[in-house]
């Protein structure tokens, strides 16, 4: 039995509410495999309470009085590599935090988000970023990509998948690309709510459009679109040519909506033209079987490196069947893209 305590992942919750370290708490404590070490009330008790109790992971209030979650983070992780799973209402603020180095994070319960669910992903959360590489962000300026101009002719479809630590990861990939990047479609597994505020996140960001997906967007070149939360999204080709997103309800696949496999198996099935396949830090295997069949039908595929992810299970689900043509880190993925993209037949 003692055996079996020291293999639970032990986790200091951070919350200034009682009410939602109560939640918090009894949710945690009532899964296998997870044991509740202590709690803190805000940033200075958090670090006294880290010292003391070793914890394996902290969730932490996004919004806290006083010192909040995004400065707490800002001074604790460099000291204190801890993985750290967000709890966030519908705020902005959650993305700066995951900049700071936050592995995942959940949205708080609210009207459209039940105590149940909350705590469910939670868990799975904690879980997952007990298994994550944590490190404090280090300050970097993106190189600016030239456009591809006349480099690349025809039509081009890209697609990219990610999850756990995606966000960041993500955003590295596509700030590094040309603002006339062929089309992309992107997949990030995330809350309802926050896909439209990351879309507007990256459209700040990097020099294409980014912006949510809508059913029936059109897919072209130096616009990128993402995924709407709660909905899957699959490429259709268009009655009068080209292609366009499909975003609505449906079942989970591969446990996700949206799903990565969803997206990519619409791809291998639909598309006609040259495509990409990028697959990125996340827990599990959603992708893998996708990406390969993208491969199959003659996509040029790129998996991130175990060393850059923050969680290598998607990409290493996808190499491990042979779905990936090439890994490389999520800063020199831009590089394999744009070489393969100007060294098609027909580039000049």
């Amino acid at each position: 039995m003692a055996e079996y305590a020291r293999q639970k992942i032990r986790v200091l919750v951070v919350d200034d509410s009682i009410l939602a370290r109560k939640v918090i708490m009894d949710g945690l404590s009532a899964r296998r495999g997870v044991e509740v070490v202590g709690y803190a009330i805000n940033a200075m008790d958090a670090k006294n309470k880290v010292r003391q109790l070793k914890p394996d992971v902290m969730t932490l209030d996004v919004q806290m009085p006083g010192v909040t979650g995004l400065e707490f983070l800002k001074s604790f992780l460099p000291e204190y590599p801890l993985p750290v799973v967000l709890v966030s209402a519908l705020n902005l603020g959650v993305f700066d935090a995951l900049h700071a180095g936050a592995v995942d994070f959940v949205r708080k319960p609210d009207s459209d988000v039940s105590t149940e669910a909350f705590v469910r992903t939670l868990g799975a959360k904690v879980v997952e970023a007990s298994k994550a590489k944590v490190q404090a962000p280090a300050a970097s300026a993106a190189t600016p990509a030239a456009a591809l101009g006349g480099a690349v002719s025809g039509r081009i479809l890209i697609g990219l998948g990610a999850s756990t630590g995606g966000t960041e990861a993500t955003l590295e990939v596509m700030k590094r690309l040309p603002e006339d990047i062929p089309g992309m479609i992107i997949v990030q597994h995330m809350p309802t709510g926050f896909t439209k505020m990351y879309a507007e996140r990256l459209n700040k960001l990097c020099r294409m459009e980014v912006r949510e997906a809508k059913d029936g967007d059109e897919i072209k070149r130096g616009l990128a679109l993402v995924a709407p939360a709660d909905l899957q999204c699959r490429v259709l080709r268009s009655p009068l040519g080209g292609y366009r997103v499909s975003c609505t309800p449906g079942e989970r696949v591969s446990g996700h909506r949206p799903s990565v496999d969803a997206l990519f198996h619409s791809m291998a099935q639909n598309v006609r033209c040259q495509m990409y396949g990028i697959i990125m830090t996340g827990m599990g295997r959603d992708g893998a079987s996708g990406l390969l069949a993208m491969r199959k039908k003659g996509a040029y595929t790129i998996g991130q490196d175990e060393e850059s992810c923050v969680v290598y299970g998607m990409p290493r689900a996808a190499y491990d069947i042979g779905a990936v043509t090439v890994q490389a880190s999520c800063k020199d993925i831009p590089n394999a893209l744009l070489r393969h993209l100007r060294s098609r037949p027909g580039a000049r």
